[in-house]
């Protein structure tokens, strides 16, 4: 009797076949098992989802069944509660349950027969033991050569508190602490506490960013190591080769990693004894997917707890508003319960930074450092201390144009300008990647006047050094740096960061002490322990406050405040940090609330606001996409989808509450309507219930599929679902 399974394949949301096709064994298989199976001319890798226990005699031809061409034997099948987060997602973010799966596995997996498998599951043992020192050396680099890192230090009163709320309550718990208030060390303590009471769980730490982890592993590392092994911390984000993401994920998967930390990826590792869940800095964007299957790693953070029993910490400085809106204090009740730490950590209680507003519209025209902030930077360099400039835009100038004629430097494949860097005289794209280098004139008229527009961080480092060219460094701390040196401006960003190594070596010489003005992006603005820097200023952030994105002030004052927490982390140089703010809006609400660190007043004017317009999370998104030869076939395909989802879905039984529960609005193009030479629009779909909105985005799908087939949308290329978008 041959026996029947269904298959898990990764197939496109709109695909013709299902995630789900019948294959035949010889054997029964569990439910989870990883099995490589044909699938047209070519073989795939999959997952067994079900058992069909047919001998050919139902509706299916037997003579069509394909047989599994092989099964990885020497992997555990993956559990109920990985197979029910998969699930969960595919539906709530309105993808293809094959898609989401198999993107969850490692990539290396599906080039790998079992044979070569059964191999590499030794040798990744093997690696993962030899390879724990050598990551934990390259990590210490990049952190401040401070032992106290490293050994538990005893906690706070603020720290006790936190962390005896977590070993009483089941959460899920939202931390808001101060930047440098010890968050992590709160980690530490409760990740090693579940260790201790349950020798077989694991946690979950996850970072938004990959420049972030190198620093929280050395920490784990250190603290856990000693006691569990090289193998008992492992890592989990894009920036690892194939191979050690492989050896890592099965670390994980066999229970042999006891913590794993890694970026949004990591939600979806096969952990069967997951216990403990945290996400830290969970406000960040970074958590939100932005290709493929658009989830929210925090929002699956918080099922997974819910799934598997763990209990859930998120913490942030700056919560996100959503998360916000939905805790509470612990005596008032809430979805999360809401943990306070306001307070710095250090030897003595250490101030927070001075925040000062210089109003730009007194300062000479055209002026990119005041007069008050640039003493202040060289006060800075005459007392040894370092300083940290941030503006959120990488290369020389935004814009490169022509005087006369007026052109400038667009992209030809893009509604977008072309960044002009100044390092290697290109002008470059940021969104396609289209390079050429700098014209020696105008290609429109001839002038060979040309000139930046605007400013970025290439030239704020360019302007810093020719101001501070005067002066000489003092008496230094490093002796790669010796007294009466230059002033050293280092940048770090996107482009001084692309070789492997870069950044870990570049964060070695702040923390040395070899820089003494520190230039970059958001890179440096958040999870960085830069003991020395006393002052943080931020050169042009008023664009923000304009936006037509309503989370734009939500993402500036969390931004600013993350930078300012860079200043003053050294108690004894905390007195006199500092954080500038060049502003044309110096009386606006959000730096009167940062100039406070204010952020429950920031939180509460903002939730006002969008109570009032009826925004998020007082009601719910989502966002159609659609790319298209032509704008018009785009915007077409989108509101052919709107009518005829008007028209079909209302004459459909049951379905006239749910349509009246949702709005379509009409479909625009996207801020950046034209991307690699592809046109992108846009609809929004709105409704005061996440149920409805949910309903009828599932019963959409038909409707969507059935719409691409109308000859109006033969131009279409692609349309995707973005549920929660956080950019509108």
């Amino acid at each position: 009797m041959s026996i029947w399974l269904s298959v898990l394949v990764q197939t496109p949301a709109h695909a013709a076949l299902g995630p789900l096709l019948t294959y035949r064994s010889a054997t029964q298989l569990a439910v989870g098992t990883l099995v490589r199976v044909p699938l047209g001319k070519r073989e795939t890798l999959g997952v067994v989802w079900g058992d069909d226990e047919q001998q050919g005699t139902g509706e299916m031809d037997s003579d069509k069944v394909r047989d599994i061409a092989d099964v990885f034997d020497t992997v555990a099948p993956l559990g109920p509660a990985w197979q029910q987060l998969v699930r969960f997602a595919a539906q709530y973010y309105q993808r293809s349950l094959g898609e989401v799966a198999l993107a969850a596995l490692p990539p290396q997996l599906r080039d790998l027969t079992p044979q070569q498998m059964q191999g590499k599951a030794r040798r990744s043992k093997r690696a993962l033991t030899e390879a724990a020192p050598a990551a934990t050396a390259t990590a210490d680099k990049g952190v401040a050569a401070d032992t106290a890192h490293f050994y538990p230090p005893a906690l706070t009163a603020e720290q006790s508190t936190v962390v005896e709320h977590i070993a009483t309550a089941q959460g899920p718990f939202l931390l808001f602490g101060a930047t440098g208030s010890g968050k992590t060390e709160v980690y530490l303590h409760c990740v090693q506490s579940l260790l201790e009471r349950d020798p077989s769980a694991q946690a979950l730490v996850m970072v938004p960013e990959i420049n972030l982890t190198p620093q929280l592993e050395a920490r784990f590392r250190a603290r856990f190591a000693p006691l569990l092994g090289a193998q008992a911390v492992v890592s989990l984000h894009s920036g690892m080769t194939n191979p050690q993401r492989l050896a890592a994920w099965l670390a994980a998967h066999e229970g042999r990693a006891r913590i794993v930390l890694g970026t949004r990826m990591a939600v979806f590792a096969s952990m069967p004894h997951l216990k403990f869940i945290v996400v830290d800095e969970e406000h960040d964007p970074s958590y939100k997917s932005s290709e493929g299957a658009r989830y929210s790693a925090r929002d699956l953070a918080v099922y997974r707890g819910k799934l598997q029993g763990a209990k859930v910490l998120l913490g942030s400085a700056t919560p996100s508003l959503e998360s916000w809106h939905h805790s509470r204090p612990a005596a008032e009740g809430g979805r999360y319960l809401r943990l306070h730490m306001p307070a710095r950590v250090g030897a003595e209680v250490v101030a927070l930074p001075l925040v000062r507003r210089v109003d730009m519209n007194h300062q000479p025209r055209n002026a990119v450092f005041s007069l008050p902030l640039l003493q202040a930077i060289r006060d800075r360099v005459a007392r040894g201390e370092q300083s940290m400039v941030f503006l959120n835009r990488r290369g020389y100038a935004p814009v490169l144009h022509c005087t006369d004629c007026g052109w400038k430097s667009e992209c030809a494949h893009c509604s977008a300008f072309r960044v002009f860097h100044k390092v290697d005289r290109t002008l470059r794209c940021h969104h396609c990647g289209f390079t050429e280098r700098v014209p020696r004139a105008c290609p429109s008229c001839g002038n060979i006047d040309i000139t930046p527009m605007g400013r970025g961080t290439e030239q704020i480092e360019e302007q810093l050094e020719a101001l501070l060219a005067d002066i000489r460094r003092p008496n230094s701390i490093s002796d790669a740096f010796p007294e009466g040196e230059p002033v050293r401006v280092a940048r770090i960003d996107a482009d001084t960061t692309r070789l492997k190594g870069s950044l870990q070596a570049q964060l070695a010489a702040v923390h040395a002490g070899d820089v003494d003005v520190l230039v970059g992006t958001q890179m440096i603005a958040k999870g960085h322990d830069f003991r020395r820097i006393t002052l943080v200023a931020a050169v042009n952030p008023d664009g923000a406050l304009f936006s037509s994105d309503f989370r734009a002030p939500e993402r500036l004052f969390s931004l600013l405040l993350q930078a300012a927490g860079r200043a003053g982390r050294d108690a004894a140089l905390g007195e006199r940090s500092e954080v500038w703010i060049q502003t044309f809006q110096p009386a606006h609400p959000l730096y009167a609330a940062l100039k406070q660190y204010d952020y429950p007043a920031f939180a509460s004017s903002q939730l006002q606001e969008r109570a009032q317009a009826g925004m998020p999370p007082f009601s719910f998104q989502a966002l159609v996409r659609a790319e298209a030869r032509s704008q018009e076939a785009a915007q077409a395909f989108l509101n052919a989808a709107s009518a005829n989802a008007r028209s079909d879905m209302a004459s459909w039984d049951g379905w006239h509450e749910v349509l009246a529960q949702v709005t379509l609005y009409s479909a625009v193009p996207m801020a950046i309507a034209r991307v690699a030479n592809v046109e992108r629009a846009q609809m929004l779909v709105e409704s005061p219930s996440r149920a409805a909105l949910q309903e009828f985005l599932s019963g959409w799908h038909g409707v969507l599929h059935a719409t691409r087939a109308q000859p109006e949308c033969k131009g279409l290329i692609r349309w995707a679902i973005d549920v929660d978008p956080l950019a509108i």
